[in-house]
């Protein structure tokens, strides 16, 4: 326990405390998607907060049953390495080809970080996420799929038409949505159709 002192400064917690501060740089890094009402575009750290409130309030909605907790954290770590290897657009043909290699040099030094025990439990739940094989991580994909589909249709589609994104586009993205939730992934068939009547996105 801390004495009259103050804090006992390990070299346990001496990392614990430096990865918490690396991770607040997810904060600086700004995402395509635009806030709901057509705010500023958000950032890491608000999506992936977004993601984990889904997952518990839409829980109900997995394909199989999942423990909530681990999805939850999946989805809270899941962009972690964007601090270093930055935020590649779902449509940037050219930087999702090296995404994987910039992601993977950026799991290694920031979640190198941590005590070894905490690294190897995180770095196995990131693995686990960019693995898409069990029900957790594919629930945890299915959430990150729908939020920004979700807030782009809050916003009349403007996302899209800022980038002329066409239907065969988000659906190669939104396809594998149904492989952690076939209802969420009907529910985003029906805004996507919603969206080309109403010419937020061309066909």
């Amino acid at each position: 326990m801390a004495g009259k002192e103050g804090l006992k400064m390990d070299e346990r917690l001496k990392k614990q405390l430096e990865f918490i501060l690396e991770l607040d740089k997810e904060k600086n890094i700004f995402r395509q998607t635009h806030l709901s009402g057509n705010g500023r575009r958000e950032n890491d750290a608000e999506h992936a907060w977004h993601l984990g409130v889904m997952a518990y309030i839409l829980k109900e909605y997995s394909n199989a049953e999942v423990d909530i907790g681990r999805v939850m954290i999946m989805c809270l770590i899941h962009d972690v390495v964007e601090i270093d290897a930055g935020d590649t657009y779902a449509y940037d043909e050219e930087g999702l080809k090296t995404q994987k290699m910039r992601e993977e040099a950026a799991a290694e030094r920031i979640f190198g970080i941590l005590p070894e025990d905490q690294r190897e439990d995180l770095r196995a739940i990131f693995e686990e996420f960019e693995a898409w094989e069990t029900p957790e991580s594919r629930f945890a994909h299915a959430m990150d799929n729908f939020q920004p589909l979700l807030l782009n249709d809050s916003n009349n589609g403007g996302d899209w038409k800022e980038h002329d994104v066409c239907l065969s586009q988000v659906m190669k993205r939104q396809n594998k949505t149904a492989l952690g939730s076939q209802q969420i992934f009907e529910v985003t068939e029906e805004l996507l159709e919603k969206n080309i009547r109403e010419g937020n996105l061309r066909k």
